[in-house]
């Protein structure tokens, strides 16, 4: 006989206490799976990265293998961030100020959600007095083009690694295995 399905609102959490969880191939992954990733907010894990005049990245991860990136924003003040093409998708998040794309209608505060698809291309602009933070999750590249739609540069993982690398070289500072997938 069947146990009657149970509709869960919230998962259980009695005890704070690591629960012993059956795995079928604990061998496998361990043995191929890579574990998870810790990036403190501080400086020591990953520093702020200047990406043009008035704006700076924050790097989180780089995956070589999907071409993924994940990094802060952080435009730090009244910025522009020139026009761009995904060729994959973005997941973003607000986490302090405002900012928008020139190309539609929202404004986004903190906690506001923003995903884009691959072949957008947008403009995105802070009018906030203090910039903006932007947490983001990205897949493949982006293009970049000048005023008259030409194609200037194309930015992905790749570039990213080298973006954080290239500073950290330039200023003495250790790279953090834990930026790598």
């Amino acid at each position: 006989m069947n146990k009657p399905e149970v509709k869960m609102t919230a998962p259980p959490s009695q005890e704070r206490k690591i629960v012993n969880v059956p795995e079928l191939f604990p061998d496998l992954i361990a043995k191929h799976a890579h574990p998870g990733r810790f990036v403190h907010y501080d400086e020591k894990d990953s520093p702020w990265v200047p990406f043009g005049e008035n704006a700076a990245i924050k790097h989180l991860l780089f995956d070589t293998r999907h071409n993924i990136y994940s990094n802060i924003l952080w435009m730090k003040g009244p910025a522009v961030v020139g026009t761009h093409k995904h060729r994959g998708y973005v997941v973003m998040m607000c986490l302090e100020g405002s900012v928008h794309y020139l190309e539609y209608d929202w404004l986004a505060t903190p906690g506001c959600f923003i995903y884009e698809t691959p072949g957008e291309a947008h403009t995105l602009v802070t009018d906030h007095p203090e910039g903006c933070k932007l947490f983001g999750w990205m897949q493949g590249p982006n293009e970049f083009y000048d005023p008259e739609g030409n194609l200037v540069m194309t930015a992905d993982v790749w570039w990213f690694m080298d973006h954080y690398e290239s500073y950290c070289r330039e200023h003495g500072i250790p790279l953090n295995p834990e930026l790598y997938l």
